[in-house]
Parts: C-alpha cells; sequence; structure tokens
C-alpha cells in the first residue's frame, strides 16, 4: 500500500484524475530501472489520458555509488522546470553518471549548471530524495524499480504485458 498518496510534491506527467495512477520508486543507475524506463513511456503512450505517472526517488547508494547526486541533479533541474527532460536524460546515458556529466546535461537541456553544480555541492536537494526514499520505505519498497497501481504494489513483473494487465485489472 502506497502510505503517502500523490501529491503537488510529485513528479507528475498525466491529468491529475486519469483513472489509473502509476508510482515508481526509482533509482537512476539501477539496470532494471533503465529496462523500465522505455516500457513506462510506451504504457504512458498506450493509455494516454487514462494514465497519471509519477516518480519518486529511492536510490540505492550501497550498491549504486551514484544515484544519490543523480537523484539530487534531477531534483535542481525540476526547480529550473525540468525534472522529465533531465530525467530522461539520466537514463538514456546511464552510463555516465558522474557530477561532471550531470553538469553537461544540464548544459546540453539548457539549464543554469553553474545553479545544479552549485546545488549537488552543497547537497541543497538531499532532504528531498531522502523524504521520496522514507516514502518508500513506509510503503514497502526495498529495492528497484518498485511500481505502484492505484495505490497498491504491483508484486508482478514490469514488462508491457504484466503492467498493462495489472492496470486493466486495478483501474475502475
Amino acid at each position: 500500500m502506497l502510505t503517502i498518496p500523490v501529491g503537488k510534491r510529485d513528479h507528475i506527467i498525466g491529468p491529475e484524475h486519469a483513472a489509473i495512477t502509476l508510482v515508481e520508486y526509482g533509482d537512476f543507475q539501477c539496470p532494471y530501472c533503465r529496462e523500465a524506463y522505455p516500457i513506462v513511456k510506451q504504457l504512458r503512450d498506450q493509455l494516454g489520458a487514462r494514465l497519471r505517472f509519477a516518480f519518486r526517488n529511492f536510490p540505492l547508494t550501497r550498491i549504486h555509488p551514484q544515484a544519490e547526486h543523480a537523484a539530487e541533479a534531477a531534483e535542481s533541474a525540476a526547480a529550473q522546470g525540468a525534472f522529465w527532460p533531465m530525467h530522461d536524460r539520466l537514463f538514456e546515458r546511464q552510463f555516465a553518471l558522474e557530477d561532471e556529466n550531470l553538469v553537461e546535461y544540464a548544459t546540453e537541456l539548457g539549464l543554469d549548471a553553474d545553479r545544479l553544480a552549485g546545488e549537488l555541492a552543497a547537497g541543497t536537494h538531499r532532504d528531498r530524495v531522502r523524504d521520496d526514499f522514507m516514502s518508500g520505505v513506509k510503503s514497502g519498497v526495498n529495492g528497484t524499480p518498485t511500481f505502484f497501481i492505484n495505490g497498491q504494489r504491483h508484486d508482478g513483473g514490469y514488462e508491457l504485458a504484466s503492467l498493462l494487465a495489472a492496470m486493466e485489472v486495478k483501474a475502475p
């Protein structure tokens, strides 16, 4: 069960009153999240206005040492109005997540790269990432990607057919 409902603090694509809300707890350095990334895009394309998608940070720092700063970079981009472009860039270039890469991505996306670099150095968005992580822990998340469909944890696979079938069952 999703303990903290989707709300204004979340990064959301899709209409507020969509029939299906999909929440992903993800880690930008996780290879399984990278595999899920194009599947979620397909879901969004197929379901259109029936789907609202929210992404929450769940960096597994013990096994993915660059995941924390990648999440903070996404939050820094969000503060500049560009969470989703940075989200996409981080998954598309998961092979390069060093701080200098993150700053480079900010430049490529037309963001204030110096601001992003300064915010990474200062840990400006660390608490926001930690809040996401702790909301996941409270909801029983222990790995990534973990999906919730209309507030219920999806324990099946994250292949397109599996997620679509689960959504059809849980959609009103």
